[in-house]
């Protein structure tokens, strides 16, 4: 097992899910220990009848006992966007994995912490992308 550096805190507050993603998973392969905050004001960038197309096809996949699981919460969508960029099959990736932590707002034990932004993966710096948040991908597949 690798040892741990250090603890690092991310705001993925108005980042771009797959930019946000790409720091986290290089972070964790390193070394890191990664505290992700504010996970469901973080950003899929598309317009929303592109992105919520696609859950609805995921969804419509299967019958009654089978089929694909789509995550309902903001914590799952992140983690499967995460995993993707792991090797998650070798034991490196999956240290890595358990390394890092999303949360759902900011909790009370973190709020003392100086969050991280992720330079160049905010969504202000395309101006005219159309964009849908966690949150609202969420709220479509039925979660809370």
């Amino acid at each position: 097992m690798s040892e741990v550096r250090e603890e690092i805190f991310v705001d993925a507050e108005g980042i771009i899910l797959g930019r946000l993603c790409t720091f986290v998973a290089k972070k964790a392969l390193i070394g890191y220990k990664v505290n992700v905050v504010n996970i469901e004001k973080s950003i899929v960038t598309g317009s929303k009848k592109v992105v919520f197309g696609k859950y609805k096809r995921l969804r419509e996949i299967g019958g009654p006992r089978f089929g694909i699981s789509i995550h309902r919460t903001p914590r799952g969508i992140f983690k499967r966007a995460l995993i993707n960029m792991l090797p998650h099959k070798r034991a490196r990736g999956r240290e890595a994995m358990e390394r890092v932590k999303a949360f759902r707002g900011v909790p009370e034990s973190l709020k003392d912490k100086k969050l991280v932004t992720v330079v160049g993966a905010s969504v202000d710096k395309v101006p005219n992308t159309k964009y849908v948040t966690v949150l609202d991908i969420v709220k479509f597949v039925g979660g809370k």
